[in-house]
């Protein structure tokens, strides 16, 4: 890898906060489903918490493989960091509450990381697409 290459890929996950908000694409058969969820970033890795009932679950059991984009701008000037990649669902009880303490959202939502209703997926990235604020070019990165 290039010295260029590192500097851009150091410049994407510098946009990556402990949480953000982001637009998940799952599948359902052959249809795309999009929606709003908040990904955590933390230790280097990318989860989402939900509900265990929630379509989202149903479908990443069916089809691990997901999309998300995350919106990112600088003063007037708009780009994306666009992820691709597979999830797993987490049932380890440790990392479970490491998210759960981590997440200062987590009791609004669920009882414990014991609570049969919360869900813990871990999202691994294959690919980056980038969109600087100011090109008008994305760029491309294997993970």
């Amino acid at each position: 890898m290039n010295n260029n290459s590192k500097n851009i890929k150091n410049e994407i996950w510098n946009h990556f906060q402990n949480f953000q908000r982001i637009y998940l694409a799952t599948s359902e058969g052959d249809q795309p489903r999009v929606r709003p969820v908040t990904l955590i970033y933390l230790d280097e890795r990318f989860w989402i918490t939900t509900g265990t009932h929630n379509k989202k679950v149903t479908q990443i059991k069916k089809n691990p493989r997901i999309d998300f984009c995350l919106p990112i701008k600088e003063e007037s000037k708009e780009g994306y960091i666009r992820g691709t990649g597979w999830t797993k669902i987490i049932k380890n009880r440790e990392q479970k509450e490491k998210i759960a303490q981590h997440c200062d959202f987590f009791n609004k939502f669920w009882e414990s990381p014991d609570d049969p209703n919360f869900t813990l997926i871990e999202i691994f990235i294959e690919e980056i697409e980038y969109l600087k604020p100011d090109e008008n070019i994305a760029r491309r990165f294997k993970m």
